[in-house]
């Protein structure tokens, strides 16, 4: 959909984009290993560990996937007082994102997840959480910083992972500031999360949070991409609830479905040669169309580049990202 010159012009201009991402701030912590065993305690692998990563996730994956592809990146979240809340920041700051939007709060457990790894096949991810309702007591201090972080942003993505920052006070806070300076917003929203928002420059949910944003059952994608499927009207619902100029509905292997405002609705097949790790794609696609838009593209340029960086983060292990040099190379070789 798009010719590798007019893309290579784009993404060199991502190097002029400073984004800033309000959401769930997580820690991403990788132990990696292999396994030669069962063990006789209980029918599960013993995994030798080999080695050990920790890294920004969550919404902080979505700095990360800016910084990555050229662009100045500003994160506003929650994390605790604790370990886990310090190791973020730092890791932020190493990768030059800026955190004075960072909020630490007292009464709230950082969120980490633990995935462990053998042979590049995930056998459990271990979870440490409080519930949404813990980031309440931080969401006025952080809507109050919201101002400040948001000075010379050429966009804010709000990602929402379901953990309580993204409530309708940040949201509201958001918008209203967004609203004031002329900052466009983009969303990637989570399913069963219900929350009042409009005036968007693009969403990007996938299919199963579509249909839930979209009030109709989840059923076969296959089905609903085909001329007797739904796909139609739930863009047009999710159009009008959130008055976004652009939807991109993430449909995995199946790529995506996008629907400009004022244009026609399209499915665009996906840019993955080999698919092994899905954590942390849509982070990927909401900061490069973000991104993309930013930097000039149309509508479907942003959707177009956004894809083909998708394709290349799935074929990584982990939560991965895309540098300008892969994304070009995608649409080349396409």
């Amino acid at each position: 959909m798009i010719e590798s010159a007019r893309a290579k012009e784009i993404i060199e201009r991502f190097r002029d984009v400073h984004l800033a991402v309000l959401g769930d701030l997580m820690l991403d912590r990788y132990v990696y290993g292999v396994v030669n065993r069962i063990s006789p305690e209980a029918p599960v692998p013993v995994v030798h560990v080999r080695s050990e990563k920790t890294q920004p996730g969550g919404s902080a994956n979505v700095a990360l996937n800016v910084r990555s592809l050229g662009g100045r990146a500003s994160v506003i979240g929650l994390v605790g007082d604790d370990a886990a809340g310090r190791d973020l920041a730092r890791l932020l700051s190493e990768a030059g994102i800026r955190i004075e939007g960072l909020t630490v709060c007292g009464g709230l457990q950082t969120t980490v997840k633990t995935r462990v790894l053998a042979d590049r096949q995930q056998i459990v991810r271990v979870d440490r959480e409080d519930p949404p309702e813990a980031a309440l007591a931080g969401v006025a201090e952080l809507a109050g910083r919201l101002a400040g972080v948001l000075g010379g942003v050429h966009g804010l993505v709000i990602e929402d992972y379901g953990k309580g920052v993204v409530c309708q006070q940040a949201i509201d806070a958001a918008l209203g500031a967004c609203a004031a300076a002329g900052i466009p917003v983009g969303l990637d929203p989570k399913d069963m999360h219900e929350l009042r928002i409009s005036g968007l420059k693009l969403a990007t949910p996938n299919y199963k949070e579509a249909c839930d944003a979209a009030d109709m059952p989840l059923r076969d994608v296959e089905f609903d991409l085909s001329p007797k499927g739904r796909m139609p009207r739930i863009a047009e619902k999710l159009m009008q609830a959130w008055g976004t100029e652009l939807l991109v509905i993430t449909l995995g292997p199946h790529g995506m479905y996008i629907a400009p405002r004022g244009e026609q609705p399209t499915q665009i097949p996906t840019k993955a040669r080999e698919v092994f790790d899905v954590s942390g794609a849509g982070d990927t696609v909401i900061a490069t169309a973000m991104m993309a838009l930013a930097a000039g593209a149309t509508h479907r340029e942003a959707a177009s580049i956004a894809n083909h960086a998708a394709g290349v983060v799935v074929g990584k292990v982990g939560t991965a990202t895309c540098s300008p040099d892969e994304l070009i190379a995608s649409i080349r070789s396409r």
